[in-house]
């Protein structure tokens, strides 16, 4: 197989001393060894998100963790908040689970507005929230910032976050935002392997876990958390050590890099990438909610997608289709994890040769 520079929402490019963690030779997954070492990562995991809350490892895709947490956290009922595929993804759960949820679907290209959010938990129906922060499927941004602003004045609310594909490419302060939940995994602006998911939870959230009860067992939220708290940092099952090792590692790559200069090196090929996108074609979000992660743009130009995936293969690069519905219409670049600005200038200039745009 030939390696292409991946320009896709994931999985993304992962560094050969990375990777070669991965190899690390096993140790006993009950040992202090092994206890330490998801210390480790727990700990800084905490700065990157800016939270002093507990945080749970799962061996597992980040769609696991937001089963278990659906299911675990919601005793009435769920208002699921969606932008895009992702999002409806929480409702979904919910109800393979037997979850009571609602769900709101924005119009195409929006974000979920805050006054919208208000508007649902103003009835007092419901004790959970779902957002998604970032949508990849659309390339929106969602408000969290503003939106906290609004939950806040609901303190019965668990809110859980999905930021699956922005998790250490956008700065999230989870403890002044109050996210009680925030789901992420390992594929994505972590730039490691697929196969690993962590969350962090909050107080608010383990006593509602307790009050819920037990829903499972490899995923329940709150079994996670009591063998986390009673057992030094052990799990309920095997973990996949291969990713931890490759985890801690990659935590001390970007923490050498400086989490603020990681941010903007994410902000800075967005906003490159972005406006590309907006002279040559259409960007899909409205203006102001694009994704600091992945560019979604409007096929304007109703160009074949995958011939141009063609061409961009002989070059060594590979771009995303839309999502879903959007397939064809749309077309995503991906720029998160270990991509730069120089990556980002050599796949668009690549674009502009194939269909001729200069």
């Amino acid at each position: 197989m030939t390696n292409k520079k991946l320009f896709i929402p994931g999985p993304t490019m992962v560094h050969p001393d990375v990777l070669a963690k991965m190899a690390t030779p096993m140790i006993g997954h009950r040992t202090k060894e092994a206890s330490e070492l998801q210390r480790n990562i727990s700990d800084k995991l905490r700065q990157l998100m800016f939270t002093s809350n507990r945080i749970v490892l799962s061996t597992s895709s980040g769609t696991g963790l937001m089963e278990g947490a659906i299911r675990s956290v919601t005793g009435k009922k769920a208002i699921v908040f969606a932008v895009g595929a992702f999002g409806k993804r929480w409702h979904e759960l919910a109800l393979l689970n037997g979850v009571d949820a609602d769900l709101h679907l924005e119009e195409p290209g929006h974000p979920n507005f805050p006054e919208t959010v208000d508007r649902y938990l103003k009835t007092g129906k419901y004790d959970t929230v779902t957002i998604t922060h970032n949508e990849t499927s659309t390339g929106i941004m969602n408000p969290i910032e503003s939106i906290s602003e609004i939950i806040q004045k609901y303190p019965e609310i668990v809110w859980m976050v999905d930021t699956v594909s922005s998790l250490g490419g956008v700065k999230i302060e989870i403890d002044r935002l109050g996210i009680d939940v925030c789901i992420s995994s390992s594929q994505k602006a972590l730039a490691l392997p697929p196969g690993l998911a962590l969350a962090s939870v909050s107080e608010k959230a383990v006593e509602r876990c307790k009050s819920v009860g037990q829903k499972g067992y490899y995923l329940d939220l709150g079994n996670l958390v009591k063998y986390v708290d009673e057992k030094d940092y052990q799990y309920t099952s095997t973990p996949s050590l291969s990713h931890m090792f490759a985890m801690d590692f990659q935590l001390d790559r970007i923490l050498k890099e400086g989490i603020e200069n990681r941010f903007i090196r994410h902000m800075e090929m967005a906003e490159y990438t972005i406006n590309w996108a907006s002279h040559h074609f259409d960007v899909f979000p409205m203006p102001g909610f694009e994704s600091m992660t992945v560019t979604c743009i409007k096929n304007t130009r109703n160009i074949s997608i995958s011939e141009l995936n063609n061409e961009l293969g002989k070059k060594g690069m590979v771009i995303s289709n839309g999502y879903g519905e959007h397939k064809d219409k749309t077309f995503r670049i991906a720029h998160m994890g270990e991509l730069t600005l120089d990556d980002i200038v050599e796949v668009t200039d690549a674009i502009e040769d194939i269909l001729k745009l200069k």
